[in-house]
């Protein structure tokens, strides 16, 4: 049986040589093993579900649409392979906010970063389900210590990851991704993704010790793989014209380390002004006619600005401006 270590080495030679071919003996005298190790290794990780063609006198290539989620198939795209270190990956999880919470609160490092490929219970706002099938799209959450970042205003924390989400789709891809405050990314008026974030707080200080980024990425669905409630109002970020030119090889894991590359700068730029000023060009509902819905009732009004400490400024139609730390936002048509 090839051992994990055997077949991760494996694994992360390919992904770096990706739908190039390989020949058994070249990859057995770089790695420092045995041919026989290396067939092992490569008929494991084909039983797993992973790509790899193997053709007599060219070795082994893995194939340019193979897209299991994996710290190897991450590694090429990482800025620093210690992040990888940090990486907690499952097949299915309940949630991966929930157990980054567990992690959190038994003392994890700053950076812990878990990732599923589906979720069973996935939850948004207001304890809102998160659809989360398997294979198509991205589910990460990331601890963060206020020691190491010296936050202590979670909505700067959303706004940030927000803007490193948006980064990370500009750069595996050409679409123009949108805010909508607080914590929704579209394409297209599409939602293609649902940030979460949750604080825990010490009791006698008042202030946070950590906060826990949840991530939710339509990244390749069909829009026929919608539950009919959410067909109308989601997308994701590769259509079925992306996916039938191959723009979406690898898009996953290449995805998910963009966003952790951008994540781990968030020291170097987490800055009010600095937060504020990008999340605001890349706002969706600036200048537009919306719906306020709070739990005393609803209002119509004009969306103006977003304020330093994340809040939603609308201007009601009698003049009076409110700024929103909380509600729910719809778009007026």
């Amino acid at each position: 049986m090839a051992t994990k270590n055997t077949k991760n080495k494996i694994l992360e030679l390919l992904e770096k040589n990706r739908g190039e071919s390989l020949s058994g003996e070249g990859i057995a005298k770089m790695l420092g093993m045995s041919r026989n190790a290396v067939w092992k290794s490569v008929n494991s990780l084909k039983k797993e579900g992973y790509g790899i063609s193997s053709v007599n006198n060219r070795g082994y290539a893995l194939l340019p649409d193979n897209d299991i989620l994996s710290a190897a198939g991450m590694l090429p795209y990482l800025d620093n392979d210690a992040y990888a270190s940090k990486l907690h990956i499952y097949d299915s999880l309940e949630s991966t906010n929930k157990t980054a919470k567990e992690m959190a609160v038994s003392g994890c490092d700053h950076g812990t970063i878990v990732i599923a490929n589906t979720q069973t219970s996935g939850k948004g706002r207001y304890k809102r389900s998160f659809y989360s099938p398997p294979d198509s799209g991205l589910y990460m959450s990331f601890v963060f210590r206020t020691e190491v970042l010296h936050f202590q205003n979670p909505s700067l924390i959303t706004a940030s990851v927000a803007i490193a989400v948006c980064r990370a789709i500009e750069a595996v891809s050409e679409k123009q991704p949108k805010i909508k405050w607080i914590n929704d990314i579209f394409i297209e008026d599409k939602k293609v993704c649902g940030i979460l974030t949750e604080a825990v707080t010490d009791f006698e200080s008042g202030s946070i010790d950590w906060i826990v980024a949840g991530i939710g990425i339509n990244v390749s669905n069909d829009k026929d793989d919608f539950p009919e409630e959410l067909a109308q109002i989601a997308g994701s970020i590769f259509s079925e014209t992306d996916k039938r030119g191959n723009k979406k090889t690898a898009a996953r894991n290449r995805l998910a380390a963009e966003i952790i590359n951008r994540c781990f700068e968030l020291k170097t730029w987490l800055d009010d002004e600095t937060v504020y000023s990008e999340y605001k060009e890349r706002s969706m509902l600036l200048n537009r006619r919306i719906t306020v819905t709070l739990p005393e009732g609803t209002y119509d009004a004009t969306a103006v600005d977003v304020d330093i400490n994340g809040h939603l400024v609308v201007r009601k139609s009698d003049g009076e401006a409110i700024n929103l730390s909380s509600g729910q936002i719809s778009l007026l048509q």
